[in-house]
């Protein structure tokens, strides 16, 4: 099964609202607050460390090569983070995915412009951005197939996902079913099939009906934190269904 199947196999729930109303997101707060507060300034931190890699992937297709699009999404978030670039971020448009694109785009312009080859770190502040703790798949971008935007719509839906299926693994473990969820996480993630799952149920010492109403709830659960991550990246909670829809689209499901 290829890595397109499997990711989109693994968001098939529906989309119906989920009741609970989302707290004031980390994107809504770098919006308010900008630059003017400590607080703000960590929650566009926050932000950009999660959302490391898309920038990544993005700059890797554009630039055709991996280790000048991993330097120049160094040397892009360190002017970002040292500086008010957050200012200029265009809230009718509402979504962190699209301003951290733009931004980029904008910053691969300047740096064609220039002429010249950005060093790491630079002149500014360095600020650590930490890519691999939330178990994130990294995406080799096909330079023949994706262009540099669909490159990056890709990697920051697995970013996403991966985020969304790390907060229901570290609740599943403070449960003490951490075995339990690595056991189902096949048939959260598309990769079981019916067969598998009765003999697990049997491994498990329950019966096959009591096994999928299990592994339901852990869909239903995760469809509530995979709402959660796309709310906090956006202005407007309002405007969840329709960042799932992009999701979907650009996992290829």
């Amino acid at each position: 099964m290829s890595s397109h199947s499997t990711n989109a196999q693994f968001l098939t729930f529906s989309l119906e609202s989920d009741a609970r109303a989302f707290v004031t997101t980390r994107w809504t707060l770098v919006q308010r607050a900008k630059s003017e507060s400590q607080e703000g300034r960590r929650a566009l931190e926050e932000l950009c460390s999660a959302y490391y890699q898309p920038v990544v992937t993005f700059f890797q297709c554009a630039l055709r090569n991996p280790d000048a699009g991993r330097d120049a999404a160094h040397d892009f978030f360190s002017k970002m983070l040292a500086g008010n670039a957050i200012d200029n971020a265009d809230r009718e448009r509402g979504r962190f995915r699209s301003y951290l694109l733009g931004s980029a785009k904008h910053f691969l312009a300047n740096r064609h412009e220039a002429g010249s080859r950005l060093k790491r770190g630079g002149d500014v502040q360095h600020i650590p951005i930490n890519s691999t703790d939330s178990g994130v798949v990294n995406v080799i971008p096909d330079m023949s197939v994706l262009t540099p935007e669909e490159a990056y719509d890709r990697q920051w839906a697995l970013t996403v996902v991966a985020r969304a299926v790390e907060a229901l693994r570290r609740e599943c473990d403070s449960e003490g079913r951490g075995d339990f969820f690595e056991q189902v996480k096949p048939w959260l993630t598309g990769d079981g099939d019916h067969g598998n799952q009765v003999e697990l149920a049997q491994q498990l010492g329950m019966n096959s009906n009591a096994l999928k109403v299990a592994v339901h709830r852990l869909k239903r659960r995760f469809r509530h934190l995979l709402k959660e991550e796309i709310a906090g990246t956006l202005d407007d909670p309002g405007l969840v269904e329709t960042e799932m829809c992009a999701l979907f689209v650009a996992l290829g499901g």
